[in-house]
């Protein structure tokens, strides 16, 4: 049995993340992943500044392209503009990006174990013990990191999934060089591409995701709607398409993120902004919030649960909450949305744009000030 003080399952950008902080403090880490890296992962790749800005180390070499301004779009007759001095948004492969933080926590003594499945977790004493496809691994902690569908929350005693699970679908395009030197000079975002939700176009380099995503609920013509974004952009010749469908959580969990010294991170804890569905961030903030409370706790695994609990309702679900009413009054009406978009549609994407770059939270009483002028500007 291989003994470590973390076991870490999942090597996207929480579970690296953690692991990276945790080898820092000192602590002996293993990550526990399933697939060979790099592995090809399901996501826009949009890595808005607020979690670059406060990445440990420089990921320049691993970002496609930078935008300094976004564009966001309501139909046809509705566009702003948000520009800064910093890269709003910079767009990644994730099997690129996740793979370079692995190797920074490498770099500081972290253990990578692939192709290994964790199918088993059993507590035991003031250790977990986990069964996987490599043999058995003990840890004093372990940190599940591996995703929306998470396994070992599962194993770990979440028996019922609290989340609120929305649907999105991406596709990765290859373009004629006309419509891709057309669409490649903008990230963009269109409300209503999708009803209760938006549509993406996201430029790599040599190709565009183009996605939507139904924020509030299920909706079976996703297919539908995607096919119709992709006309609604003008895209004359598709070279090639590969289709991918996924979930995002956007609401946490509401049964704990700790249970048995097993802690919940990232998309597996439901951390995603429930009005953007943007998860990438988050993912990595707390991945180094958990690691922070296990290296201050040491081995009172009291202490470290209490610890990771109190910082998380101190941090990011304050966030969430204010994001979650924001998300279902914004999407639950369009009229609400035509008229928030047409009378203050400049002011909304200057707003957001500043949440995405870090230089503001969601303030907690936006609610009333969005209701209250929405009652002065809609007509019934």
């Amino acid at each position: 049995m291989r003994k470590f003080d973390v076991a870490v399952v999942g090597s996207g950008p929480s579970g690296a993340s953690a692991a990276f902080h945790l080898a820092k403090a000192g602590l002996k880490t293993v990550i526990l992943e399933k697939e060979t890296l790099p592995r090809y992962k399901v996501c826009g790749g949009g890595f808005v500044y607020r979690g670059r800005k406060n990445m440990p180390f420089d990921i320049s070499e691993v970002v496609d392209i930078e935008f300094n301004k976004i564009d966001i779009y309501m139909g046809k007759k509705l566009h702003f503009v948000t520009e800064r001095k910093e890269p709003i948004v910079s767009l990644v492969m994730r099997d690129i990006f996740d793979n370079l933080i692995v190797k920074k926590g490498q770099e500081l003594g972290v253990e990578l174990i692939e192709g290994c499945k964790v199918t088993k977790i059993e507590k035991k004493d003031d250790v977990v013990e986990l069964e996987t496809t490599q043999g058995l691994v003990s840890a004093k902690y372990v940190i599940a990191a591996d995703g929306v569908y998470s396994q070992v929350a599962k194993m770990a005693g979440w028996e019922k999934d609290t989340r609120n699970l929305i649907p999105a679908l991406e596709y990765e395009i290859e373009v004629n060089d006309a419509d891709f030197e057309r669409l490649s000079k903008e990230i963009r975002f269109d409300i209503d591409a999708i009803p209760a939700g938006y549509g993406w176009c996201f430029p790599k380099e040599k190709h565009l995701s183009i996605g939507v995503g139904a924020i509030l609920k299920e909706d079976r013509k996703i297919k539908e709607y995607c096919a119709d974004y992709i006309k609604f952009l003008g895209i004359e010749e598709i070279i090639s398409i590969e289709k991918h469908g996924y979930q995002i959580p956007v609401t946490p969990r509401l049964d704990g993120f700790v249970k048995n010294n097993v802690f919940l991170i990232g998309d597996a804890a439901g951390f995603a902004d429930p009005l953007t569905a943007e998860g990438i961030s988050n993912a990595i903030y707390s991945g180094k919030l958990v690691a922070e409370a296990i290296a201050e706790a040491g081995d009172d695994s009291e202490k470290a649960a209490k610890t990771y609990t109190d910082i998380i309702e101190s941090t990011i679900m304050p966030e969430l909450l204010t994001s979650m009413k924001l998300a279902k009054l914004f999407y639950s009406s369009k009229l609400i949305r035509k008229t928030l978009m047409k009378n203050y549609g400049q002011r909304f994407s200057e707003a957001m744009t500043d949440i995405f770059m870090g230089e503001k939270l969601y303030p907690k009483d936006v609610m009333g000030k969005i209701k209250e002028k929405l009652k002065e500007k809609m007509v019934f």
